[in-house]
């Protein structure tokens, strides 16, 4: 266990900086997200969520896969180049980190996604430890200890330090490259700290939220619900849960005409739209009722069943803040259980 005062975070920073792409929140007009480190970036270590999760690191909302060109008559093809130089990710909370342990089982299982693959390869994830988790947080429902994220290094704020623990080779290869910067400490202020982490965790509102009937046997038991006929109706198929999930895989992929050629493009699409996987006999899910359903069915159904009874929800409560119909998975979760079903 080490320890640096948080007076000294600046240079933690840009020690990291200096050797590896760095990537970590940062507030820009007045909403924090994850960027590129710079010497005049508006930090923001003290947000308790980002808007949307450091997935976009690993799984960009659009990149460039290959390109198409004519010259001359003849005709080649360019794929994009994979991520080959090493990289930080700094500050993620426990859901999101573990949302990464989702999107692995997509893009790593077999056909591996390259793409994907060597981003993962070359990152490190500093997490960080939720000193206050809010009303709208329920990761304790998945098995997510919010008090100690996961990650190749595990970071707390306590008093006057961050305290850093590595978990990992690539953790240890990192705490190696700014030791100069880190003192040995023992681990009892962390200790208290996640104590104290988790007495806010027992008052939250949402903390006797239960699966119970949801996992892989929920695909049989729930899928011909009339539950679904009402709860879908406030829905205005915005797709705003889906793109401040972190753990949410569906994309696209767009051709762009560049003039001298075409541009293959991946982009993030969203179940809950009227055109997704739409072919040229139409789409399967006609109403969007079935993409409603659709979408929490995945999450708490069909993932389950296909991932050893891993969910693809980790409890961030993003969808919970953001839904501008105020409705969200922990809805969908309360109405069947007050069902019974």
């Amino acid at each position: 266990m080490y320890r640096i005062a948080k007076s000294d975070i600046p240079s933690l920073l840009a020690a990291i900086a200096a050797k590896n792409d760095l990537y970590l929140p940062v507030k820009t007009a007045g909403k924090t997200n994850f960027a590129s480190y710079s010497e005049d970036a508006d930090v923001d270590l003290d947000t308790l969520k980002t808007v949307r999760s450091g997935k976009d690191v690993f799984f960009p909302q659009s990149e460039n896969l290959y390109s198409c060109n004519r010259v001359d008559g003849k005709l080649s093809v360019t794929a994009a180049e994979l991520e080959n130089k090493d990289f930080v990710v700094f500050g993620m909370k426990a859901c999101d980190v573990r949302g990464l342990a989702v999107l692995d089982q997509v893009f790593l299982s077999d056909p591996v996604d390259s793409y994907y693959a060597a981003r993962r390869s070359h990152g490190t994830v500093v997490s960080l430890a939720c000193s206050k988790p809010d009303t709208s947080c329920f990761c304790h429902c998945f098995g997510i200890d919010c008090a100690q994220p996961e990650g190749d290094v595990a970071t707390w704020f306590a008093g006057e330090y961050l305290y850093w623990l590595p978990r990992s080779e690539k953790g240890e290869a990192l705490t190696a490259a700014v030791s100069n910067l880190l003192e040995s400490t023992d681990d009892t202020a962390v200790e208290e700290a996640k104590a104290a982490i988790r007495s806010i965790q027992e008052k939250l509102p949402l903390k006797d939220l239960s699966l119970e009937g949801w996992g892989a046997e929920a695909a049989k038991t729930k899928f011909d619900s009339p539950l679904w006929e009402q709860l879908y109706k406030p829905c205005l198929a915005c797709g705003t849960c889906t793109f401040v999930c972190p753990t949410c895989q569906c994309y696209d992929i767009k051709d762009y005409n560049t003039g001298s050629g075409v541009q293959r493009m991946r982009c993030w699409d969203s179940c809950m739209y009227s055109d997704f996987t739409m072919m040229a006999h139409g789409n399967n899910r006609t109403s969007q009722m079935q993409r409603f359903r659709q979408r929490f069915m995945h999450k708490l159904a069909y993932f389950p069943a296909n991932n050893d009874g891993m969910f693809s929800c980790v409890g961030c409560g993003r969808c919970v803040d953001k839904c501008p119909s105020h409705l969200n998975i922990v809805k969908v979760i309360k109405a069947f259980g007050k069902e019974g079903k």
